[in-house]
């Protein structure tokens, strides 16, 4: 109940309020898969249906919109500030409801994808930084996990709204999120980190005090100025008011941390923890599952709900490590099983015994949740050195566009090519490399300060 304390009131009321805008987001990608089969048929409700060639491309303009907000995004991070950038987060999402709901015909969603990319690749680079920042070492950890949760869960909500509301009504509901997110935000300080970084030391107190709701009394007076002194020095001996160079990125330290990254990134995706949730339909239909196809991924979507909600619980408790090494092997010898099933199993087998495969698929879902998809962020902001920690999430999140397009491009390839098994047999194998890897050199970082 650390969380609920006095001292973390404003931490955990800041990220509620970025988490707004991060349900507000997996609303905005959620909603496409299930609104598509209406946008290509007949009654499409923008008049002249979407043609199913322009189908893949609409969908990878939102990783080229994300690319290209990553590729620059450390620049106006560097000069104004966290906090400044998070205020453009909400407005391409605003225009992307605004253009749903006037479209009239597939260029619209073509630029809805790109201005979505725009804003969901903001949202990763600054969201984790700012809660990082804002968080006691004790909860930083369920914080980021929290924002992951919240991300991934407007996913599933926005599949289900898609049956609850009409598609010209659903923009409108929608649309306020942003707003309200936008609204919240302003009253909010700035990272005491990012002042003392432009040399905002008064400023820098004054937001120190706010997030850890440290009160003016003067009795404790000496104790709050010797807590943000210790703060101000640990910044100023990181270099982090120095401009960074190009040895900052190429030493031991750093290059250390990227690699790490770059296995995290790698089992991410290529494990299929994204994936599958796009291939769900499909997938269970080879394991000779009767659910209908458009209950498939909402049932992973509550899966992955239940490991985010633990990986909440876990993650300060039990530490990175502990809960990210035991999922990878899970998720694994589950994505394992299901390719020797495949391999192996009549599909008459298949057929009587759906639950197996059903089975197999959630523990899939549920473990991948709890670890590489709730940590992920929460690890690559641990990692990196303090300096080059915004730039060096923005390098990070350029990968993780890669690998996220290098997924979404194979996965269909092996599964319609070379069969369902040997799509698991390569995720299966890309655990196991994150296992080895993660295993042997990631350090522990729970309870450490944000600035070691």
């Amino acid at each position: 109940m650390q969380i609920c304390s006095r001292r973390t009131r404003w931490q955990l009321l800041s990220t509620l309020i970025l988490c707004i805008m991060a349900l507000t987001h997996g609303i905005s990608l959620g909603w496409f898969s299930p609104t598509l089969p209406t946008l290509i048929s007949d009654n499409s409700p923008i008049g002249e249906p979407i043609d199913i060639s322009e189908v893949k491309w609409i969908g990878a303009a939102f990783g080229i919109g994300s690319l290209c907000c990553n590729m620059v995004l450390c620049v106006p991070v560097s000069y104004f500030g966290i906090k400044k950038c998070m205020y453009f987060v909400p407005l391409p999402n605003i225009i992307n409801w605004i253009l749903i709901y006037f479209a009239s015909k597939s260029v619209y969603f073509y630029v809805c994808r790109v201005l979505l990319g725009f804003s969901g690749g903001t949202l990763v680079v600054c969201f984790p930084v700012f809660i990082a920042e804002v968080s006691d070492n004790s909860i930083r950890g369920t914080l980021g996990s929290f924002f992951v949760m919240t991300l991934c869960g407007g996913i599933t909500v926005g599949f289900v709204l898609v049956y609850c509301l009409s598609y010209h009504v659903l923009p409108c509901v929608v649309i306020v999120l942003p707003i309200i997110y936008l609204c919240l935000l302003i009253p909010l300080p700035e990272p005491p980190q990012d002042l003392l970084k432009r040399g905002h030391e008064e400023k820098a107190e004054r937001s120190f005090c706010f997030y850890k709701n440290l009160s003016k009394d003067p009795g404790k007076e000496g104790e709050i100025k010797a807590e943000f002194a210790k703060l101000r020095n640990t910044v100023l001996a990181s270099g982090l008011t120095e401009k960074f160079t190009r040895a900052d990125f190429f030493n031991k330290v750093s290059g250390k941390a990227f690699g790490l990254i770059a296995v995290l990134l790698l089992s991410n995706q290529m494990s299929g923890s994204f994936a599958i949730f796009n291939y769900a339909s499909t997938i269970f239909e080879q394991l000779g599952s009767r659910m209908e196809p458009d209950l498939c991924g909402i049932f992973l979507g509550v899966v992955q709900i239940s490991g985010l909600i633990s990986a909440v619980f876990l993650v300060d408790r039990v530490g990175r490590r502990l809960l990210l090494i035991p999922s990878l092997a899970a998720m694994g010898l589950a994505e394992l099983g299901v390719g020797l099933l495949k391999s192996f199993a009549s599909q008459d087998f298949l057929d009587r015994n759906g639950w197996i495969g059903l089975t197999l698929m959630g523990i899939v879902a549920y473990t991948a949740s709890v670890g590489i998809v709730a940590l992920t962020f929460v690890i690559i902001v641990e990692l990196l050195p303090v300096k080059i920690r915004a730039s060096g999430i923005s390098i990070s999140m350029c990968g993780l566009s890669c690998s996220v397009f290098i997924a979404l491009m194979t996965y269909p390839v092996l599964i319609n090519d070379y069969g369902l098994h040997a799509a698991m047999y390569v995720s299966a194998s890309f655990c196991l490399l994150g296992l080895v890897v993660l295993g042997m050199f990631l350090p522990e970082t729970r309870g450490m300060s944000i600035t070691q």
